[in-house]
């Protein structure tokens, strides 16, 4: 296929960086047939060095550096971009980024893809009546949304006004042969202070901010700990991820004699072999579209304990992968917790059911497939 042939995508986000919308765009664009598209990476703010996941040596990144604040001042440059770029289809992601789709409207950009991934810490259940009226404000000039759970396509269409016909849900979809159980006798990764087997571990991986609410785990591990000290001498905590909150998590265990009971290592780029070291994967999220380490969770075979917001509940199947705890409720966390620990037996049997739904309901290739249809609604199917 000729270079004039390929579909050119720009995907905007607010920023790349580690997390599971960038790591769904990293998927696309590792998987979507190379001679059918070429894809622009275009972040408002920065680009990191997360863009070394992507496989393809052609993919262009643009950093437009944006201070905090509306983005009316980047708004010519935007333009000026996209009509340089001239893309066949333009895919915005959640509410920071939809800002651009008027601009590429008038740009002439003919598709204009806008995807909604999950809630922002600042209004984590969408109920903020301004960014409601935003999304309303911006509808008209959205070709198709796409949303990652039941959830957000529910309010896509009661709260956004966006009519079937012009949304679709794609679950997040995950690589069920890069996360998988482990093969034998689980390995410590290298730098944890922990041993698999010896330790019990439970831990979570995600970046430490608001929404994610990785203290609530912290607090929850004290508790379980303090209301069953038999479990202080084999049970440990592993959160993996770097934020904001990350001085919070350090002083709960701190303040309660147990930080050297806990390993947070930061950023990592080996998270399957984290999981696989684990004994219990913990999702204490205070909202979520999709959560695409849940799925890698769940596809390596561990039992889950996860909060009931957004698409998490059609992910965990009540006492069959795991259990369901209400958002912010530590002693229910820690009861789960303590349940976990206890009951080995049902915990080896969910991990395993968690993996045969990975396998049978949340892989990549349907995802892929979706996608490729509705970026281009012609081509053959996809064999991802």
């Amino acid at each position: 296929m000729a270079e004039a042939d390929r579909i050119r995508i720009v995907h905007v986000v607010y920023g790349f960086g580690v997390g599971g919308l960038e790591n769904v765009i990293v998927q696309l664009i590792n998987r979507l047939p190379a001679a059918r598209f070429e894809h622009v990476v275009l972040a408002l703010t920065t680009v990191s060095e997360f863009r070394q996941r992507i496989v393809h040596p052609d993919v262009r990144f643009i950093a437009l550096h944006k201070p905090p604040g509306h983005a009316i001042a980047l708004y010519p440059r935007l333009y000026r971009q996209l009509r340089q770029l001239r893309p066949q289809v333009l895919h915005t992601c959640n509410l920071a980024a939809l800002e651009v789709v008027p601009l590429a409207w008038l740009a002439r950009v003919p598709l204009r893809v806008h995807a909604e991934h999950g809630w922002d810490a600042h209004d984590p259940h969408g109920r903020n009546p301004r960014y409601q009226r935003l999304r309303r404000l911006y509808r008209p000039f959205v070709s198709h949304y796409v949303a990652v759970s039941r959830d957000l396509d529910d309010y896509l269409g009661l709260a956004v006004g966006v009519p079937p016909r012009r949304r679709s849900l794609i679950a997040n979809g995950v690589d069920t042969d890069t996360f998988a159980p482990a093969h034998g006798a689980r390995q410590a990764v290298p730098g944890c202070p922990f041993q698999p087997g010896w330790h019990w571990l439970v831990g979570t991986v995600g970046r430490l901010q608001t929404v994610k609410n990785q203290p609530l785990l912290a607090r929850a591990f004290v508790r379980a700990l303090r209301e069953n000290p038999a479990m202080r001498d084999t049970a440990r905590l592993v959160i993996v991820g770097e934020g904001p909150l990350r001085a919070e998590v350090e002083q709960v265990l701190a303040g309660a004699g147990m930080a050297d009971l806990a390993w947070l290592p930061g950023a990592r780029h080996d998270v399957a072999d984290v999981l696989r070291s684990l004994d219990l994967f913990v999702l204490p999220s205070q909202a979520e579209g999709t959560s695409c380490t849940l799925q890698e969770a769940m596809a390596c075979g561990l039992p889950v304990v996860a909060t009931a917001v957004g698409g998490t509940p059609d992910l965990v199947r009540e006492g069959v992968t795991g259990h369901l705890v209400a958002p912010d409720d530590e002693v229910a966390l820690a009861r789960a917790l303590v349940q976990a620990f206890s009951c080995p037996g049902d915990a080896a049997r969910q991990g395993r059911a968690a993996r045969d739904e990975a396998v049978q309901r949340f892989g990549l290739r349907g995802m892929l497939r979706q996608y490729q249809q509705l970026f281009d609604p012609f081509a053959d199917p996809i064999n991802a």
